[in-house]
Formats: C-alpha cells, sequence, structure tokens
C-alpha cells in the first residue's frame, strides 16, 4: 500500500469502521483484554504505514469503550471519523466530525455516520458515556457544511446497505458512499440519484479500489462496466444483422436494438466514469516489510504471555 501511494499520488485510502476487533457477541473478558488491546495498537501501528487517510469509528470499534478509542486514535497518522458520536455528558463531537483533502486539486469532503440500530439497547457496553445524533439529521447538516467549500462529497457510512439505500434516494449532494457493517462484496455497485454506493466484505478480507475518470466539473458519474456491457451488445446486434442466416423480420428488431444502445452510447460520451474493483487478499500477495516485522513482534510477545517461561 505504501509503494502504491508513493507511486500514484492522486488516491485515497478509507474505511467506513469496525476495523479494530471481532464482531462483538458478548463484553470481552478480564484475561483477554490486554492482548486484544495490544492487538488494537498494532492495527494502527500498520495502519499509519499503509497511508490511511481516514477511518470511519463502526459499532465494534467501540468494544473497549469510548476512553480506549479516543486514547488510540491519538497513536493513529490519520483522523478517526464520526460524525454524529457524542460525549454523554458534555454532547461535544468525540472525534472528528469531517475532513477535506485535496486530491489532484479537487477538493473532497469526507464525513461519517454511524447507526445507533447496530447496538443491542441503552445498557449496550459499546454505548457506555456515549449519545448518538439522528444520522439523516447529521447527514443533511454535513452536506450543507460541506458542500460549499468542496468540489466532491464521500460518506463513510456505518448504516448498513439498506440505510445506504434509503439515504442516497432521500438527500442530494453525497457523491460517494463508502459503506460498511453490511460485510458484502457490492462488484457493480448502484448509483442511486447519482450516488456511488460501494460495499465490501468484512474481516479485511478484500480491498476495493474506486477510480474516477473526469472528463467535465459535473460531480456525476457511470460505471464503466455498463458501457463494456453496451459496446458487447452492439456487436452482438452487428453480427446478426450482418450475418445471412439471420431473417428479414428478426433484422428489423436487431436494428431498433442497435439504435437505442447507440443512442445510450451516445448519452454517455463526455461524462464522467468510475471503474470498481474488488481483489480478494491472499497469501501469496507480498507482504509489506515494515507490517511483517510488527506482526511478528506481535506474534513472539504473545506467545510469550500465553507460554510464560517456568520457574527454575
Amino acid at each position: 500500500m505504501k509503494d502504491l501511494r508513493e507511486s500514484e499520488k492522486g488516491i485515497l485510502v478509507l474505511d467506513s469502521g469496525d476495523l479494530l476487533f471481532k464482531k462483538y457477541f458478548n463484553p470481552i473478558p478480564e484475561n483477554e483484554l490486554k492482548g486484544i488491546s495490544e492487538k488494537a495498537h498494532l492495527m494502527i501501528e500498520s495502519f499509519n504505514l499503509m497511508g490511511y487517510d481516514a477511518m470511519g469509528v463502526g459499532d465494534d470499534d467501540l468494544i473497549l469503550g469510548k476512553e480506549f478509542l479516543l486514547e488510540i486514535s491519538k497513536n493513529a497518522n490519520f483522523p478517526f471519523l464520526s460524525s454524529n458520536l457524542l460525549d454523554e455528558t458534555s454532547g461535544k463531537i468525540l472525534f472528528h466530525s469531517s475532513l477535506i483533502k485535496e486530491i489532484n486539486g479537487l477538493r473532497i469532503g469526507i464525513f461519517s455516520l454511524l447507526s445507533p440500530d447496530f447496538f443491542t439497547g441503552p445498557s449496550d457496553p459499546r454505548r457506555k458515556g456515549l449519545n448518538i445524533r439522528s444520522p439523516i439529521e447529521t447527514a443533511h447538516a454535513m452536506v450543507k457544511e460541506l458542500k460549499p467549500k468542496t468540489d466532491l462529497i464521500i460518506l463513510l457510512s456505518h448504516l448498513g446497505y439498506v440505510k445506504d439505500i434509503e439515504l442516497a434516494q432521500t438527500l442530494q449532494g453525497i457523491n460517494i458512499i463508502v459503506g460498511g457493517h453490511s460485510g458484502i462484496n457490492l462488484i457493480y455497485p448502484p448509483v442511486i440519484k447519482n450516488t456511488i454506493i460501494l460495499q465490501t466484505a468484512s474481516r479485511g478480507m478484500f480491498g476495493a479500489r474506486l477510480d474516477l475518470l473526469f472528463y467535465n466539473n459535473e460531480p456525476t458519474f457511470y460505471n464503466s462496466a455498463t458501457k463494456i456491457s453496451l459496446e458487447n451488445n452492439l456487436n452482438s446486434f452487428n453480427q446478426r444483422l450482418n450475418s445471412r442466416e439471420t431473417p428479414e423480420v428478426e433484422k428489423a428488431q436487431w436494428r431498433k436494438a442497435k439504435e437505442e444502445t447507440e443512442r445510450t452510447l451516445n448519452q454517455l460520451r463526455g461524462k464522467n466514469v468510475f471503474t470498481n474493483n474488488i481483489i480478494p487478499l491472499q497469501d501469496q500477495m507480498k507482504d509489506h516489510p515494515d507490517i511483517k516485522k510488527l506482526v511478528e513482534a506481535y506474534k513472539v510477545k504473545a506467545q510469550t504471555s500465553e507460554n510464560p517461561a517456568s520457574p527454575k
């Protein structure tokens, strides 16, 4: 990841949360707290080396509580974002509410939302000391705040895929939703009212890359896969029309299909394009040497803690 950022300066590395711990089911046993805490610190060091730009806060990032997450965020070279997570006592925002990054002359506003629906209730230990403002109200406020200052707005969403769809249908101004929590791979992400909705499976098993190609200043995009599909269809129609075996009655239908496809392709000319690639992370991929050293040192330390030397 470090090498990629050095060779391609116009890249943003983002995540919508649930990065630091396993899925929450029950409070962590006392004897496991130290090991889990150390692993979280290791992951932050790794993300620093990867060159993360921002991380949204997910419900499972709060497994060790808000104080731990606030403390560990100080070790990160990138901001933790959560636009609707408030301190219960002070009413103040706990993490950064937004971030504006300039990439290749493009001003990109980034904010993050966490759904209160993913907690088991007021007694859920992950919610201790927290208030969660309405995601919808917060989204409207953040778009209003960021729109005059930016060319593109990205939401790091921890609302779930269904709520991402609903938000895109009801609120204009968010150009890209990088969704989390639902744990699905959207190889062909939908575009809802000019909002691209992305999702990648959980547990760090996949990396996703979204490339944007600009032909104009309008922040709207179509999927490059759409154009490829249309061009493939057009080739098939032409083959049918040029075949001597195709009856004249059918050729009339193929001509109509060809005209409609050409019309759609013409409408795409001059419009901005996005390409989405989801890449499974595999053992044969080359390890970053510095991160590998951190992991190996952690494993040695963990093994020593589990199997302390016998007294002589």
